[in-house]
């Protein structure tokens, strides 16, 4: 019987089974399941000789039926919030493009707030959909014994300068990105930087806010009170109408360079000009900072290398369990723009 007619005789609602792969190469079921698991000891004639018959039968193993042969299901999971904002996308495509390269396939799951519950819950959904690792997306100042009960059985690595005694973690030294924008603003001959931080809780909120201070101390320089944002251009916007009206002040660095398009929004709307009379520094370099008015001087975060950097160490711990855990470090660095610009150009204001 020819294929075509062996394709009608199954009908048309049908996919071929492991088994018509087995009868069609001439080989049991169990030979053809080791040669799709790729396991070794399968001489290399009817390694071929299989293969040639899924080729020809249009054969696909279900997900369900790979995680069963080869004990892994190939697949990566990613705990994150549910955010629609520039560093979470890229983060996500740094994720993707990796996973792809490596063969695996990525299931993404978001967690409702940053309690560590919420963030059990999510963890605990992709454990159920047996993921072969995960990389935890999320800032966790301190894990609870659910997550990492989950990050002893399942490869982890956590991002975001997050910390689980049980995982690798790949992480911008968020205290040397404060400590870069408030030195470049004094370098300019600004007397002291103003702050608007990031959510209080959030770690990277936290080491930059560290940088910023260790940076105005170092300099012998009074620290201001801190401002706070919630990472939107809004909250920008709002510490902005504040910070604006303190005419003393003549440099400001934000946490974020969503943030600081709403401070720029606030600051050109009470007459204060940027950066003839206060200078402005970002944080993320995302693709808006360059088309900013003016242009936004920020510290760049590489998200999508961070994301690639992830997957990395998680496939090196799902490929090799007993290697030894290691973390990485990436050093961010200063984007000069035109937001910025040296303290004596500012105009006094009565």
């Amino acid at each position: 019987m020819s294929m075509k007619s062996q394709a009608r005789s199954r009908g048309p609602s049908r996919s071929p089974s492991m088994a018509d792969v087995a009868a069609h190469a001439g080989v049991s079921a169990q030979t053809v399941s080791r040669v799709l698991s790729g396991h070794p000891n399968v001489q290399d004639a009817t390694r071929s000789r299989v293969l040639a018959s899924v080729d020809a039968l249009g054969y696909r193993m279900n997900s369900a039926a790979r995680a069963l042969s080869s004990g892994r299901s190939r697949t990566i999971g990613v705990v994150m919030l549910p955010t629609v904002d520039y560093s979470s996308a890229a983060l996500t495509q740094g994720v993707e493009a990796a996973a792809r390269g490596a063969g695996y396939a990525v299931t993404i799951s978001t967690c409702s707030s940053l309690d560590p519950a919420a963030i059990a819950e999510a963890m605990s959904r992709l454990d159920n959909q047996s993921v072969d690792g995960i990389v935890l997306a999320v800032p966790v100042p301190t894990a609870t014994d659910q997550v990492e009960s989950i990050a002893r059985r399942i490869p982890t690595v956590t991002i975001d300068g997050s910390r689980t005694v049980s995982s690798e973690v790949v992480a911008i030294d968020q205290v040397a990105v404060g400590r870069l924008a408030a030195e470049h603003l004094l370098e300019l001959g600004h007397d002291t930087v103003w702050h608007i931080a990031g959510p209080e809780g959030w770690l990277d909120a936290i080491g930059r806010t560290i940088g910023w201070r260790t940076a105005l101390e170092a300099a012998g320089r009074d620290t201001p009170p801190l401002l706070h944002g919630d990472w939107s251009p809004e909250s920008g916007y709002q510490a902005g109408l504040v910070l604006g009206r303190i005419l003393e002040a003549s440099a400001v660095f934000v946490a974020s360079d969503e943030m600081a398009f709403g401070a720029i929004r606030a600051l050109h709307e009470l007459g204060r000009r940027v950066p003839e009379e206060i200078s402005v520094v970002g944080v993320d370099n995302i693709a808006l900072a360059a088309y900013c008015s003016p242009a936004l001087t920020t510290v760049a975060q590489p998200f999508g290398t961070i994301g690639g950097l992830a997957v990395e160490h998680l496939v090196r711990r799902i490929e090799d369990p007993d290697a030894a855990p290691s973390s990485t470090d990436v050093v961010p660095n200063l984007v000069v723009r035109a937001s910025t610009a040296p303290a004596a150009q500012a105009a006094p204001r009565s």
